[in-house]
């Protein structure tokens, strides 16, 4: 599924952007780091841990720059208009869901 699927979609859900982290998002797929290693978010009013992120590895990163590439080669094919109209569902997106985003 590519970006212009899941944000033009029929279905407004397609679009469900998640609030919490499921690991790093690569290529279009939630995954830990390559190690398995994470990082403890801690709360610094309670000094309670309150989350755990993947430590991200050199592979990690990579990976990232690779995926980003192969998304850059789709976008750039893509019809002007399409773009317009993905950047602008993305923006509609962002706008109604502004308090969840800044929480």
């Amino acid at each position: 599924m590519n970006i212009s699927h899941q944000v033009l979609g029929d279905d407004q859900d397609t679009a469900d952007f998640h609030r919490f982290s499921h690991g790093l998002y690569i290529g279009g797929q939630w995954r830990q780091s390559a190690d398995g290693r994470e990082i403890q978010v801690v709360d610094p009013s309670t000094e309670a841990v309150i989350a755990a992120v993947p430590d991200a590895t050199i592979e990690d990163a990579a990976a990232a720059v690779e995926a980003a590439a192969k998304a850059a080669d789709g976008w750039r094919t893509t019809a002007p208009r399409k773009r317009s109209e993905i950047l602008r569902r993305c923006f509609e997106l962002m706008t109604q869901r502004s308090e969840t985003l800044a929480t």
